[in-house]
């Protein structure tokens, strides 16, 4: 992964900001357990990104990712969990 200077950061070596143009494409995907083994519906998730949670269609995975905080994530899987048929809410 690599990482540039934003054009935005102060140029004399004070606070700065780094972006990375291949932060998702050095990720390391994973399909998701939940995904069709026929190859029908899948979404892969990005591993290793600590504070983020980034989620493609594995079909057309340069269409790009929806990320999210991984508070967030986690709260959408809990609330997945406890809503899941056969479960006691």
């Amino acid at each position: 992964m690599s990482w540039r200077r934003s054009s935005y950061s102060n140029s004399s070596g004070g606070n700065c900001v780094e972006v990375s143009d291949d932060l998702l494409r050095a990720a390391d995907w994973r399909k998701s357990s939940y995904s069709n083994p026929d190859g029908g519906n899948c979404v892969e998730v990005a591993a290793g990104l600590p504070s983020l949670v980034p989620i493609r269609d594995s079909k057309d995975p340069a269409r790009g990712a929806l990320l999210f905080a991984a508070p967030a994530w986690a709260a959408f899987l809990d609330g997945v969990r406890r809503e899941e048929p056969g479960r006691a809410a």
